[in-house]
């Protein structure tokens, strides 16, 4: 089992804890940060509190294939980065990142991104990293082709949004392309 808490220059990506309820539920009660992404506004604080002990479960899991980070700049909670494993034997997983709409820009998603790929890497030795989004998500588009992910093609009606089915671009980034 891999403990998981790293340093950038600007960030702290750390394990959840429940203490940390009152953020993530603010995180993802933010229409703006919801806007691409499939989870939902929450009804209330209990099905935040829901996913937040499954991600916290995770963490004690001795065959861990989730990795939800909190993601901390200037020792604020500023929002969550994660690495969904797939099979060993794939060695690959599936990156995904959530930034309260108040740091956006500041290039914290980028930050958190590329220290996630490092510990992917070179940690878990993984050999291949995916990402998704909405064709209309420019920011992530940006920070994904920024970290040097590559774009491998559209999915149709991929990914269930409230305003419908959206188109997803996919990117991927394989080891030997990773420069960290």
């Amino acid at each position: 089992m891999i403990t998981s808490k790293f340093e950038t220059p600007r960030l702290i990506l750390r394990e959840l804890s429940l203490h940390d309820l009152d953020s993530v539920h603010e995180l993802h009660s933010l229409p703006e940060t919801d806007e691409f992404n499939t989870l939902g506004i929450p009804r209330n604080k209990q099905e935040t509190l829901n996913i937040l002990q499954q991600w916290v479960a995770f963490q004690r899991s001795k065959t861990r294939k989730n990795y939800t980070l909190a993601v901390e700049f200037e020792q604020r909670f500023v929002g969550l980065v994660g690495l969904h494993l797939g099979t060993s034997k794939m060695r690959n997983g599936e990156i995904w990142y959530k930034i309260h709409s108040n740091y956006w820009g500041l290039g914290i998603a980028t930050e958190a991104v590329s220290e996630m790929l490092r510990f992917a890497f070179h940690d878990l030795v993984l050999h291949r990293i995916e990402a998704g989004c909405a064709i209309e998500n420019q920011r992530s588009i940006k920070v994904l082709e920024k970290i040097g992910m590559t774009s491998e093609g559209r999915k149709r009606k991929a990914l269930p949004l409230k305003t419908g089915w959206a188109d997803t671009w996919e990117y991927a980034i394989l080891e030997d392309e990773f420069n960290n």
